[in-house]
């Protein structure tokens, strides 16, 4: 796994929480501050995993 890889998957995690947080409290906004960090991890995590694809295939794997 990659920096990305990583970074990306915590941040949906921090996200996920965020958001199950937001909703048992009622507090919309951290419900849709959640929303977006989990979906800007889901980013990251494919940027990331991309990028490891694309290693793979140069490396000949």
């Amino acid at each position: 796994m990659n920096k990305d890889q990583v970074k990306g998957r915590i941040d949906e995690a921090k996200g996920n929480v965020k958001e199950i947080a937001g909703k048992l409290v009622g507090n919309e906004d951290l419900e849709q501050e959640g929303t977006l960090q989990k979906a800007a991890g889901k980013v990251e995590s494919a940027y990331g995993d991309l990028k490891a694809d694309i290693k793979k295939v140069i490396q000949g794997k």
